[in-house]
């Protein structure tokens, strides 16, 4: 038994060494790799070719940034505009060819790790956008763990710039703090296809620094556009309107909001293409002229119209910042309003005349609406009352009198008897 065991080992070693023969050992990793960072959120990784490659080897390197965003190129190097808020790693291999072979080297990482501190003391609610392809407003709340009355820093770069600049126009607004700053125009006019990076930080640098970046062309906002012209055809409604200054006539789309005084309804038309065919615009310049015909519109009532656009994804990459509503227009027949002013005018002298009569006549109003109730009590009192009064009256003056009489009487015979007796 021992025979059978030692050849069938043999057999197996043979085997073995034999599909080592058939799959040839992995390619070799790439060297001296290494990160850095530029401007403030742009992340550079470089290194070398691996060692020992077979000079008929066309060398190809697939690298993953956070284990994603894979690509294959030929170059020695990769960068990538990114955050800086959060760990940011790279996986770099090399292989043969522009397939991912089974003979790819293993991959070699290198990451940058985020500034320290308390992310509570981090701004929180980062918006920006860019009014009008003019100057770009951003906006945000103060960390959780910061004072309300903290100062901060704001520093933005993007591609044009020779160097990071610091934003000088700091503002608040309730409870958000911005800043906002103009764009330089770029050699080649598409300043919507670059990003601006932006770091915001406390001027003593003790809260967790806050790195954006805001791809412009999703953060468009243009300005409201002037409404140049209305005018009824029949019971159509022609509206005609300008582009805002700085953009293209087809990279806009709109929306018409249309009041009605006599039905008060509102109602809201979404315009994409504005073409104007009306023959009457035919000789005018209608380049930057955008037209829209409402149908159903009563001329013997009231119309009030307003129009508000936003970029479209034909030539930006987001369609969702409505601009403010442009100055409304109105056209049609006003309601008569002369009935009602003088109706407004008279009511209150009415109203005030009528109040001056109450107060003069009141307790007349007050007898006459409310006259008093005879008192029966009062009555008799004044039948009955008055006369035992007048005859107790009399009935004392006749005692005084009698009284009076008789004193006087027995002086004068008192007189008398003197008189006589002398």
């Amino acid at each position: 038994m021992e025979r059978p065991v030692q050849l069938f080992g043999l057999w197996a070693l043979l085997h073995c060494l034999g599909g080592d023969a058939e799959h040839p050992k992995s390619h070799p990793p790439v060297t001296n790799l290494r990160v850095s960072v530029e401007h403030l959120c742009t992340v550079t990784w470089k290194w070398n070719p691996p060692e020992g490659v077979s000079p008929n080897c066309s060398l190809q390197y697939i690298s993953h940034v956070n284990n994603k965003d894979k690509i294959i190129t030929s170059e020695t190097s990769r960068s990538e505009e990114v955050p800086l808020n959060e760990k940011i790693c790279l996986q770099v291999g090399s292989q043969c060819d522009t397939n991912e072979s089974e003979n790819a080297s293993i991959l070699e990482e290198k990451c940058i790790l985020p500034p320290k501190g308390d992310p509570e003391s981090s701004v929180t609610n980062m918006q920006c956008i860019w009014h009008n392809l003019n100057y770009v407003k951003c906006t945000w709340l103060p960390g959780r763990n910061t004072s309300p009355d903290t100062n901060y820093t704001f520093y933005y770069w993007y591609s044009s710039l020779e160097e990071i600049l610091q934003c000088k126009n700091l503002f608040r607004e309730d409870n958000y703090i911005g800043c906002s700053f103009n764009l330089t125009k770029q050699k080649d006019d598409n300043i919507y296809k670059y990003n601006v990076q932006i770091m915001v930080n406390d001027s003593e640098e003790k809260s967790l620094p806050f790195f954006h970046i805001v791809h412009l062309a999703s953060h468009v906002k243009p300005d409201p556009p002037r409404i140049k012209k209305l005018s009824f055809n029949n019971s159509t409604l022609d509206v005609q309107w300008e582009t805002p200054p700085k953009f293209v006539k087809k990279c806009l789309e709109y929306e018409v909001e249309v009041s009605n005084s006599h039905t008060k309804e509102t109602q809201r038309f979404p315009v994409k293409d504005a073409k104007c065919q009306n023959s009457e615009f035919e000789e005018e310049n209608l380049e930057d002229i955008n037209c829209l015909n409402v149908p159903a519109v009563l001329p013997e009532s009231l119309n009030t119209v307003r129009i508000r656009a936003k970029a479209n994804t034909y030539c930006y990459g987001d369609d969702k910042i409505w601009s403010n509503w442009s100055q409304a227009m109105s056209i049609g027949k006003k309601a008569k309003t002369s009935l009602y002013i003088i109706m407004l005018l008279i009511i209150p002298v009415i109203v005030a005349a009528a109040i001056i009569v109450l107060l003069l006549y009141l307790k007349r109003l007050k007898i006459i609406i409310f006259p008093p109730i005879p008192d029966p009590g009062k009555i008799f009192k004044e039948m009955f009352g008055d006369q035992n009064d007048d005859t107790l009256h009399w009935k004392k003056y006749d005692i005084y009198e009698k009284q009076m009489k008789e004193e006087t009487d027995e002086v004068v015979l008192i007189e008398n008897l003197k008189r006589a007796s002398q």
